[in-house]
């Protein structure tokens, strides 16, 4: 292995070529039967993924059908019924907390939910770009490192570099990010769980336009607090802090109107809790803003809908992946042959292609078979066709 290397002027990039000598044939083949046994794992886990995504696709559907039947919207807010105790319930109501949140060592105070610090350093970043290209019996890589400063919300390790002189970053930052959360946040007389209140997730940026410089060492500038002798340049270990907001807890002159969400969850006393379906799923949703019963639960709907697509592809694309790779080694033999090996290339692509639809439809319905099993047979039937497709168009080449 041979390396040379060459600087830019300005040491900010550099270029890195390594050579080594081309794999035999037996190499070739050891690293293909390598990747055989991953497609292997690849392809039995994709099994997994996609049967199991069903069975929650269905129990999730199921759920919110149970749910959509029992709901009771309550007609106030401000007393609790007894009569709803246990009952799933459907509430709307502005968000209210205990006590404001804050950060004293930057002047913050905010009556909501949450209050998050961000804090980001300026820092080296290294950038990789790579091409490997065949010359003298060699197969050279080349690679180029380039490198610029930045702000990271994460500290970025020079160590790593491939050349850490000249672009070393700090190991930690002087201050770091944090996430307040009120103890007790309520919907008029009903305290909201832990879970729901997790779901109280838009963040909005909080504007800094009003407040002073907390300290002669910080630096207001826009949005953001600068612990930095100049903002407008700032040197690596720098650092710079802004705050953002989720849940505003009551009407406030300069932030706005009290945050509303929609809330279905199971009545205990005065407190907001997951409710336990038949089907063995839990029902504890919050929606920001108003809605109806009937419109949250379309909306959970859609989300699962949009969940399931999304797994069932991400199982096809596993397993097209683990067929590729256990039928690499057929490639690999008629490697000699670039015009055998391009076409066997082709042709083992439209195999896994057409073997992984038929899979993964074959999956899915063995997934509802149980649920729903006159669909089942409708989509066993659908996995046929890729097979037959291919089977056609292979009997008329052979005619012609």
């Amino acid at each position: 292995m041979s390396r040379n290397f060459s600087d830019t002027s300005n040491r900010k990039e550099h270029v890195k070529v390594t050579s080594d000598n081309q794999p035999g044939f037996l190499e070739r083949l050891s690293e293909t039967s390598g990747g055989m046994f991953v497609g292997l794992v690849t392809f039995l886990l994709s099994f997994y993924l996609i049967f199991t995504n069903e069975g929650r696709a269905l129990r999730t559907a199921t759920s919110l059908a149970e749910g959509l039947s029992l709901v009771v919207s309550l007609d106030s807010i401000h007393s609790v019924a007894p009569e709803n105790e246990g009952r799933l319930v459907h509430l709307i109501g502005s968000l209210r907390t205990s006590k404001l949140l804050s950060d004293p060592n930057y002047g913050i105070y905010i009556p909501a939910v949450k209050l998050k610090r961000q804090v980001e350093m300026y820092q080296w970043v290294e950038y990789e770009e790579s091409r490997e290209y065949k010359e003298d019996g060699q197969v050279k890589t080349e690679r180029k490192y380039s490198y610029n400063t930045e702000w990271k919300a994460e500290v970025v390790n020079s160590r790593n570099f491939d050349r850490e002189i000249g672009h070393k970053n700090p190991s930690a930052m002087a201050v770091e990010s944090f996430t307040a959360v009120a103890p007790f946040v309520q919907i008029g007389r009903f305290f909201l769980s832990a879970g729901l209140i997790d779901k109280i997730d838009n963040f909005k940026p909080l504007s800094l336009s009003r407040l002073e410089d907390p300290h002669v060492d910080i630096i207001r500038r826009g949005d953001h607090f600068y612990h930095s002798e100049n903002p407008k340049y700032p040197e690596v270990g720098d650092i710079r802090v802004s705050f953002s907001y989720a849940g505003l807890s009551g009407d406030d002159p300069n932030l706005g109107p009290s945050h509303v969400v929609t809330v279905i969850a199971r009545q205990r006393g005065d407190q907001l809790v997951a409710y336990s379906t038949k089907s063995g799923d839990s029902l504890l949703l919050l929606h920001h803003g108003d809605f109806s019963a009937e419109e949250v639960f379309q909306k959970e709907h859609q989300s699962n809908t949009m969940k399931t697509w999304g797994l069932r592809g991400a199982g096809w694309l596993a397993m097209f992946v683990g067929i590729n790779l256990m039928t690499r080694i057929l490639y690999t033999l008629v490697d000699w042959f670039p015009l055998i090996r391009d076409l066997v290339n082709i042709g083992l692509k439209a195999f896994a292609f057409c073997v992984a639809t038929s899979l993964t439809l074959l999956t899915i319905a063995v997934g509802w078979l149980f649920y729903r099993p006159l669909w089942a047979v409708f989509i066993g039937l659908l996995a046929t066709v890729p097979i037959v497709v291919a089977r056609s168009r292979v009997q008329a080449k052979k005619h012609d």
